[in-house]
């Protein structure tokens, strides 16, 4: 069992998938502070000083002056200030990912249509087998191969 594991964790794709998770953490720090700390203080400010992390509904009534008081005194609320700026964070990891997919897959499609321009085999004049473009002798009819 434990060589199964051992095995199982030693392969490519998990160790690729643990890669993935580390720098996708990382990341999303990246991205947490770029919403918090680069973009949402001048968009509060564009629309009147609002800093949307403070912004709540309380539902206890009792008229708290910030989230922070609130959650002290342990007041049930609202948090719609922090779900803007989670909906941000991942409208912005999204669109990040978005780019790199596709500059991964432009990139395929552009290694894919290099390969097929360049052809490595030709058909033996002969046996018709596929043989390689180099070939000098035809590996299935033994036939001598003019270039």
């Amino acid at each position: 069992m434990w060589k199964e594991f051992r095995e199982f964790i030693l392969r490519g794709n998990v160790l690729d998938l643990a890669v993935a998770v580390i720098i996708g953490g990382a990341f999303g720090n990246i991205v947490n502070s770029l919403v918090n700390d680069v973009l949402m203080p001048p968009l509060g400010l564009v629309l009147g000083k609002v800093d949307f992390s403070n912004l709540f509904i309380d539902l206890s009534g009792k008229g708290y002056p910030s989230l922070a008081a609130a959650q002290q005194a342990g007041a049930p609320t609202l948090n719609y200030g922090l779900f803007i700026n989670s909906v941000i964070n991942f409208l912005i990891i999204a669109g990040a990912i978005f780019l790199v997919i596709r500059l991964f897959n432009r990139l395929q499609a552009a290694k894919a249509t290099a390969v097929e321009a360049t052809p490595t085999t030709k058909e033996c004049p002969y046996c018709l087998s596929t043989i390689h473009l180099q070939a000098k002798r035809c590996p299935h009819c033994t036939s001598e191969l003019v270039s």
